[in-house]
């Protein structure tokens, strides 16, 4: 389930709609919003299954005049370490002018009678801020299929900060769409802040 809109009381009746501990998410991110006004926002909660248990997750996006706020919640079990289960939420505020790229990967059925507007059926936003990075190695090769020597590995860096997906049959196609909008004033945000 995701939400997004564009005022503080709105923010606070998605994480409310949400149910996921709202009392607990909300003040984490209001925290971090501080003073400042919200242009933007997105609410998702997931839930995965991990052997025999149910585990609920949440991420709030929030977009400031200034800053890219990132919030996640997840809710632990007991275990032997600790007697009760428990939730941890953790946030991360982010100057505009730090991102380094917005990815919107889009999938779309039936390619060939794509029509322009015809909403996707999955998104995949990926904002990147130089916090966390991936490296996809391989060995490297000459190009001659009879060469046996060594040429050490070759291989790219990819930012990965935060990568959220949202599909049409796990989300709603209008939770699909408010993926879209978030990310539109992301990208919109982070060009005028890199002038």
């Amino acid at each position: 389930m995701a939400k997004t809109g564009t005022t503080t009381q709105g923010l606070r009746a998605a994480i409310e709609r949400s149910g996921y501990y709202p009392a607990l998410v909300a003040d984490a991110v209001e925290a971090a919003i501080g003073r400042e006004a919200v242009v933007s926002y997105l609410v998702h909660q997931e839930t995965t299954f991990d052997s025999d248990e149910v585990r609920r997750h949440i991420t709030v996006l929030v977009l400031t005049g200034t800053r890219f706020i990132v919030s996640h919640t997840d809710e632990q079990p007991a275990d032997s370490t600790a007697p009760a289960s428990y939730a941890s939420t953790s946030t991360e505020s982010v100057r505009l002018s730090r991102i380094s790229s917005v990815v919107v990967s889009r999938v779309v059925a039936d390619p060939e009678s794509y029509r322009p507007g015809t909403p996707p059926h999955e998104v995949v936003l990926t904002v990147g801020w130089g916090a966390l990075s991936r490296i996809d190695m391989e060995p490297a090769s000459c190009g001659d299929p009879n060469c046996e020597a060594d040429h050490g590995y070759t291989g790219s860096t990819t930012a990965d900060d935060l990568s959220l997906r949202i599909s049409e049959a796990g989300d709603g196609p209008e939770t699909v769409q408010q993926t879209l909008r978030f990310a539109q004033s992301l990208s919109e945000a982070t060009a005028v802040s890199a002038r």
